[in-house]
Formats: structure tokens, C-alpha cells, sequence
């Protein structure tokens, strides 16, 4: 499931998020979301979350 869509990211919710330093390099850090910072409904480079551990990023894919 994309995360490109506000409505596919709840808290609570295991993600692979891309910060913003790692944007060239694609390398992906896995969490657990705490606060959603995107306010509109989609996004083309993924919603921006911030990871229960603080990390900042946009979410490239949504875990079972």
C-alpha cells in the first residue's frame, strides 16, 4: 500500500519512511507512526510522518 494517501496512515501504524537527508540515496528507516505532519490528503512524495523515536520523513511503504 502506497503512502502517498492521508487516509492509508493511521497512528499506531508500522511504516518505511524516507528522511530528508536520505532522499538521494532512497535508503528507507522503518517505525511505528506517532503524529501525522501532512495536512492535505495526498502527497506525491509520500505523507511526512514523524516515527515514535522522533525521525522525521515521508512514508514510501505502509507494513503488515
Amino acid at each position: 500500500m502506497a503512502g502517498t494517501k492521508r487516509e492509508n496512515i493511521k497512528q499506531g501504524l508500522r511504516v518505511k519512511v524516507v528522511k530528508k537527508q536520505d532522499q538521494r540515496s532512497g535508503k528507507l528507516t522503518e517505525g511505528v507512526v506517532s503524529k501525522i505532519l501532512t495536512n492535505s490528503n495526498t502527497h506525491p512524495h509520500g505523507i511526512k510522518v514523524m516515527l515514535e523515536d522522533g525521525t522525521v520523513g515521508r512514508v514510501k511503504t505502509i507494513e503488515d
